[in-house]
């Protein structure tokens, strides 16, 4: 009959074997394996850069792209860039990011809250409601 014996559990007592097409159940396999990685969800980040000292119509235009990151159903990185001796500015990014928060309250939730790495003040949104617009 041309098919092929193919043990399934060999941690089972007594072992678990079937007889199949193998070709076919490795067909199978691997189309379970494709679907199932087709399903899962891609994380997109998008990053947002601040200085310390932006301006407003700035800030407005960064806002209105983050939320629209969100709307989509991205996860937005914003931070705030210190160069050079700007870094005694730590407050003024703060601030920034501090307005940012409550500015992408209805489009977005805090993930991580401002933390200083290096030269960078950074904070994570993910979105709020999970759906996607196509």
């Amino acid at each position: 009959m041309e098919l092929d014996l193919v043990e399934i559990s060999p941690t089972a007592q007594p072992p678990v074997c079937k007889i199949v097409d193998f070709q076919k159940f490795l067909y199978q396999q691997k189309k379970k394996s494709k679907e199932i990685r087709a399903k899962t969800t891609k994380v997109v980040i998008k990053e947002i850069r601040f200085g310390p000292n932006t301006d407003e119509h700035d800030y407005n235009f960064k806002l209105k792209h983050a939320m629209n990151f969100l709307e989509d159903g991205s996860k937005v990185k914003a931070y705030v860039f210190f160069r050079g001796r700007s870094i005694i500015y730590k407050e003024q990014g703060e601030e920034l990011l501090k307005k940012f928060v409550a500015d992408l309250e209805e489009y977005g939730k805090v993930e991580q809250e401002p933390k200083l790495e290096g030269k960078r003040m950074i904070m994570m949104f993910a979105p709020k409601s999970s759906k996607k617009k196509v």
